[in-house]
């Protein structure tokens, strides 16, 4: 490896546990090699801006212990350079000044398409090495594959639902936990099937459009069965994105703020407020109180500590990294698969439709989801062709069954 190779290092987008393992682990490994490594501040912020005051060198004594740390070493922000070519040639041209001829990007879906678009601008001048990063498990990989920080992220939020699922049993409440996913479901799906929540929404469930009302009613049906069994406690775990594609006065979104991406900022949607209002009204039209408490379970998983799984998985990625850089590949994704180390070309996995980055939705036919509603409490076409089992339901509603067949019969499942 020539002395004149500089790798530099950024990370994009929201936390993840395992950053600082990736820093370390690349850093380590290009220096041990010859390879001088510089660390850049706040992603693409000030790269974009021709300023080249916010990097700084990484040596294998500042990161050898930052990969037990959650959080950032080198921070983070969603700055986009794809909004503009300008901004695209800036960041090349400051790269180049800070004389980096190779990139790691740390990051999700949005991060790895500037990623790709930056690798495009500098034809070769500055190859590019992106590492997968988002708990929300979504960025377009195999399935076995997932995106690090997404295990860690599982292990925490599995913790304080068990915590919050102790609550509900011992003060005979509700819970509605909503984690994130702006798009798809892998993290409340892997939440609630770990933790045995009463119940889990993701959006993928929704993809033929059904409205607000088909949500409310399903959240009602499992509270009313849950009921009708001597359990008047309970908790759903609802992805975040399940409000993107309902068209209700109550989730008005067109004015909601958006990020540099263009993606609606769900932190500022009270997805878990609404939705409780709207069932605990649904059930007061049956006479049936309810405590109902929304909780968001988000921000507390992104910067908690990497678990094991993340620590080993991003020290391979950070590995894998420098060594794409060095063998002189560029724009690509970098993965494990089976244990072994596989670059997968940026521009492979775009969406055709969109251009933008792919994105990996849970998938509703495989047995791993059929496993996770076999044991959710919701209403089953069962209920509704079992006439004791209608009884039982109709009868915790103060209704007659084919009251309960009109009012519910629209959410059942198989």
């Amino acid at each position: 490896m020539a002395s004149t190779e500089r790798f530099g290092i950024l990370v994009g987008g929201g936390p993840a546990p395992g950053i600082n393992s990736v820093i370390g682990a690349a850093t380590i490994r290009s220096v041990l090699d010859g390879v001088e490594v510089l660390g850049i501040y706040d992603g693409f912020e000030w790269l974009m801006k021709e300023d080249d005051r916010h990097a700084e060198p990484l040596t294998i004594e500042r990161v050898s212990r930052i990969h037990f740390s959650g959080g950032s070493y080198l921070r983070t922000s969603r700055a986009n350079p794809t909004t503009d070519p300008q901004l695209l040639e800036r960041t090349v041209r400051t790269l180049g000044e800070l004389g980096v001829t190779g990139l790691i990007t740390i990051g999700g879906d949005d991060t790895a398409f500037s990623a790709t678009r930056l690798a495009e601008t500098a034809q070769g001048s500055i190859r590019v090495a992106h590492v997968p990063k988002t708990i929300d498990n979504d960025l377009r990989l195999p399935h076995d594959c997932d995106t690090f920080g997404y295990q860690t992220a599982r292990h925490v939020g599995v913790r304080v639902l068990k915590s919050l699922m102790a609550d509900a049993q011992t003060t005979s409440r509700w819970y509605f936990a909503v984690a994130m996913g702006r798009k798809a479901g892998h993290l409340a799906l892997g939440i609630g099937k770990a933790a045995g929540a009463t119940i889990t929404l993701i959006p993928e469930e929704f993809a033929d459009g059904q409205g607000l009302e088909y949500i409310v009613d399903t959240l009602a049906g499992s509270i009313i069965k849950r009921r009708a069994a001597g359990r008047p406690d309970g908790v759903a775990v609802i992805a975040e994105g399940v409000v993107l594609g309902l068209a209700n006065e109550r989730f008005q979104l067109d004015h909601v703020e958006r990020d540099e991406h263009g993606h609606i900022r769900l932190a500022e949607v009270d997805v878990g407020g609404i939705l409780r209002k709207c069932v605990k009204a649904r059930l007061a039209e049956f006479g049936i109180g309810a405590t109902i408490v929304d909780k968001d379970i988000g921000y507390e998983l992104r910067c908690a500590d990497p678990i094991p799984y993340d620590l080993e998985y991003t020290r391979d990625l950070g590995f894998c990294a420098s060594r794409s850089l060095q063998e002189g590949r560029d724009s690509v994704m970098v993965t494990m698969q089976g244990g072994r180390f596989v670059p997968l070309p940026l521009r492979e996995l775009l969406d055709p439709e969109t251009g933008r980055m792919g994105v990996r939705m849970v998938d509703t036919e495989a047995t791993r989801y059929t496993i996770a509603r076999k044991y959710m409490i919701r209403l089953r076409r069962a209920d509704f062709e079992e006439p004791k089992a209608l009884e039982v339901l109709a009868s915790a509603c103060g209704v007659s069954p084919r009251e309960f067949r009109r009012e519910f019969g629209h959410v059942v499942a198989s």
